[in-house]
């Protein structure tokens, strides 16, 4: 370096050292910074070896320099020439007109405590007038010589003289404070920037941290005050107040700042975040509570309804698999309750508390099937604007329902396999492969083996899913559950429709029980809610099932079953009781109406095990 600079940075009274990156070596270092270093000639030194471990970090901290303009930081060891540890605070800024090159502050944190204590035992005094002309002069130089260096840190840096007058300020001073130099040089700087708390108190000077570091030789690092500016707004301000020594005479002091207003803010902002979050977090709770207990009503109508042999069966099965995480098979047609037969499985489960995650593979494009089963990450190739999990994420720790699952493609089956044998999935357009914990239950309208057959189910993934089969019977198959059905559907849409709930006359029922129900339960539900409609006005349910169900035709068979005459047998009796409010002895009763003893009736209803519960009208 030429002298001139040499002599400039020779003053400052931060180590200061000129770093040449490109070529890690130690271009200049004044006499501060060659002490600390422990160095005899640092210039040409390898700063790297003064790093040790620490590179990785000072590289780091270099790409913020030359990102922002300036950083600095605590975390970074250094140890001297001799090997001994250093605790430093690191402040840089790129050299004007000098690529690669960095001016390096290293403020020893040690030294600053070690002075400040003897600092504090030191004696007050003041500095008469020649020592303040000489200290005025003593700045003047500083200031003419050291501007370079001065206008190239990203801090705020001024000085004061013994009296408080402004010798000095650097360009980032004048651009944070909105003071050029003309409007502080020579004057009371606390007057002018520094008069006011934040809340309005007047700050007198002799109460101020930088006035204390010259008039009582202590050093000072304030976390939070504010300057005004020149506009009258105030800015947060972190600062070091180091007190100037001109051949061992107090000189006055030396500023060191930086606007911490931005920060501040979002420190602000985060917290209001954190509290909003921390409120939205509670009210998401409750309504998550409200919500399950919701859905918990809600199951609570939809449980499987029916006593018929294959409804027990279903059930039964149901108890078995649930506690477990076995893979479960359900197969029936359309309407038969298979994703009700799922939510039971999952409800009875160890994973209740985890989602129950529906996939309907014949509800999606197949080309869209993918993106929805596995996720995506962002990507302008696919059109996606953010990172999207998919449905095996999502079921993450709990279960899920892949329904109408020969819908989906077989290429896409393969995949499926792969992710649910490896417990793990990878979204499209990523290559990290994340964890996977769930249950699965698949649903076919058709037997396994003759998808398998048609070329629209991998056999290897049936054989996966398979593992426990669980059938749902036709209602045609199963009519002794219609009457407690046709009981369960008329309850739940008359408390939907808010009406009164009619009767079910034997004719009816056995309308009901001679149709086909090629719909199944879905279909009958529909007839239910359609005759609710109708109903109005009437006490006992008008059907309306148009030409789909004339008496008997749908079987062709002219005689009914035991069990169909029993289930008639039994929704009758349920239609005398609500009719009469239960009662079924004496005038009025249930008795009287059906023609028959009390006793009799009695004996029936025990032996069909109909129950008070079954009569009793919602809402009655």
């Amino acid at each position: 370096m030429d002298d001139d600079i040499d002599s400039l940075l020779g003053h400052l009274p931060l180590a200061a050292l000129i770093l040449d990156t490109q070529q890690d070596r130690i271009a200049w270092a004044n006499r501060a910074a060659a002490q600390l270093l422990t160095l005899s000639r640092p210039s040409g030194a390898r700063f790297s070896t003064l790093l040790g471990r620490a590179l990785p970090k000072f590289i780091v901290f270099a790409d913020e320099v030359a990102h922002r303009g300036q950083a600095w930081a605590r975390d970074i060891p250094l140890s001297d020439a001799r090997d001994q540890p250093l605790t430093v605070e690191l402040r840089a800024t790129p050299l004007p007109g000098r690529p690669g090159h960095l001016l390096l502050t290293l403020l020893d944190l040690r030294e600053l405590d070690l002075r400040a204590e003897a600092a504090e035992a030191a004696q007050t005094f003041r500095s008469g007038l020649m020592e303040w002309k000489h200290a005025q002069a003593f700045f003047a130089d500083l200031e003419r010589q050291n501007q370079l260096i001065l206008n190239a840190a990203g801090e705020g840096i001024y000085g004061v003289n013994a009296e408080g007058k402004t010798t000095f300020l650097n360009r980032a001073a004048q651009e944070m404070l909105g003071w050029t130099a003309a409007d502080l040089l020579g004057r009371d700087i606390h007057s002018v920037i520094h008069h006011h708390h934040l809340n309005g108190d007047h700050y007198p000077a002799h109460d101020c941290p930088i006035y204390r570091s010259f008039r009582f030789e202590q050093i000072h690092r304030i976390e939070d005050e504010v300057f005004w500016r020149k506009d009258g707004r105030p800015i947060r301000v972190e600062y070091v107040s180091t007190p100037i020594y001109d051949h061992k005479v107090l000189a006055g002091a030396v500023v060191i700042f930086r606007d911490i207003t931005e920060r501040y803010e979002n420190e602000r902002r985060l917290r209001e975040a954190l509290d909003q979050v921390d409120a939205l977090r509670d009210r998401l709770e409750q309504e998550n509570a409200y919500l399950q207990e919701a859905i918990t009503s809600e199951r609570a109508h939809h449980d499987i309804i029916g006593g018929s042999g294959a409804t027990r069966q279903v059930l039964t099965r149901i108890a078995l698999v649930a506690p477990t995480d076995a893979p479960v098979m359900i197969t029936g047609e359309a309407g038969t309750g298979k994703a009700l037969v799922a939510t039971a499985i999952h409800k009875d489960s160890p994973r209740q508390r985890r989602p129950l995650i529906a996939f309907k593979c014949s509800a999606h494009a197949p080309d869209m099937i993918e993106a929805e089963l596995f996720g995506q990450m962002r990507s302008h190739q696919l059109g996606t604007q953010r990172d999207r999990p998919g449905k095996l994420e999502l079921a993450h720790g709990g279960t899920l329902f892949l329904d109408d699952l020969a819908e989906m493609p077989l290429e896409l089956q393969g995949r499926l396999l792969h992710a649910l044998q490896t417990a793990q999935v990878t979204r499209l357009g990523d290559l990290r492969a994340r964890p996977l914990d769930i249950r699965a239950i698949a649903a076919l309208t058709r037997p396994p083996e003759v998808e398998i057959d048609a070329g629209r189910l991998r056999d290897d993934l049936a054989l996966f899913l398979n593992v426990f089969p669980i059938q749902c019977r036709p209602l045609r198959d199963r009519p002794e559950d219609i009457p407690p059905l046709t009981d369960h559907l008329l309850g739940l849409a008359c408390k939907r429709m808010n009406r009164p709930c009619p009767l079910v006359s034997t004719r009816t029922m056995q309308r009901l029980l001679a149709y086909d129900w090629p719909g199944n339960v879905r279909e009958l539900g529909n007839v239910i809610e359609r005759a609710v409609i109708l109903s109005t006005g009437h006490d006992k349910l008008v059907l309306d099932m148009g030409e789909e169900a004339a008496p008997l035709p749908a079987t062709g068979r002219a005689v009914l079953t035991e069990a169909e005459v029993q289930a008639m047998a039994r929704a009758n009796i349920l239609n005398a009781l609500r009719e009469t409010r239960g009662k079924v002895a004496g005038a009025g009763g249930a008795a009287i109406l059906l023609g028959i003893p009390a006793t009799t009736l009695y004996s029936r209803m025990a032996k069909l095990a109909i129950r008070e519960a079954e009569w009793t009208v919602p809402g009655g």
